[in-house]
């Protein structure tokens, strides 16, 4: 004759079964349609993981749109001969909990976009013209590259280190697309060589097998950005 369990038991058996989907079955999505970004409470106490919703009633039209990644950016006037220009949350208050963003990055010839990670997010980029030479490296130091040309799209993993070079004589410009409102951008030699406070020159020295008078001979050109 088969045992039953007591009603206790059995109503404890089926929350542990059920702990593990509820902890799954949370809201992915955000539960309202819009949540513009508002940036005058970043002013006051409360802190967030991204920003506070403005109040429907001063939402308008012109949180939705920009023509940020209309005009070139100065690509010629950069040490590394190329100019990013974001449109992300920081700039585009209706983006804020969609979980997208763009850019715009603009190459004069021979200019580098030079190695650097998203923390938080894939890139895919379509060249508007021009030609590049694109690639990222796994963690396994493989190197993914190809040459695009206009028309052509490209994916860079999250988290991965890539870059762009414009090998051509002429200008060259893409198009960015992140999965994140706030994709982040660490840019390797600026970060190891231009941190506040600085990384110790023999950490620097060790890692890249140079002396530390080279090092500080290469921090000289990465002042620290505050």
């Amino acid at each position: 004759m088969a045992h039953r369990l007591p009603a206790a038991t059995l109503l404890a058996v089926l929350l542990a079964l059920a702990a593990p989907l509820v902890v799954v079955a949370n809201d992915p999505d955000m539960l309202q349609d819009i949540c513009v970004a508002d940036y005058h409470s970043l002013k006051g106490p409360l802190r967030l993981n991204g920003f506070p919703c403005k109040r429907h009633q001063n939402v308008t039209a012109h949180d939705f749109a920009s023509r940020v990644l209309a005009k070139p950016g100065d690509a010629a006037g950069s040490a590394v001969g190329s100019a990013v220009t974001a449109a992300n949350v920081e700039v585009l208050p209706g983006l804020n909990t969609l979980g997208v963003s763009m850019a715009r990055i603009d190459f004069a010839p021979r200019g580098v976009n030079p190695p650097h990670t998203h923390p938080r997010a894939t890139e895919i980029i379509f060249v508007l013209q021009g030609s590049l030479h694109v690639g990222f490296v796994t963690t396994d130091s493989k190197l993914f590259a190809r040459t695009l040309r206009k028309g052509d799209v490209f994916v860079f993993p999250r988290g991965l280190l890539h870059f762009q070079v414009n090998r051509g004589h002429a200008p060259a410009a893409v198009i960015s697309g992140f999965n994140s409102q706030l994709p982040g951008t660490q840019v390797v030699a600026q970060s190891l060589f231009g941190a506040s406070p600085p990384v110790p020159s023999d950490v620097l020295a060790t890692a890249f097998q140079i002396d530390a008078g080279l090092v500080e001979a290469i921090e000289a050109k990465f002042p620290p950005t505050m």
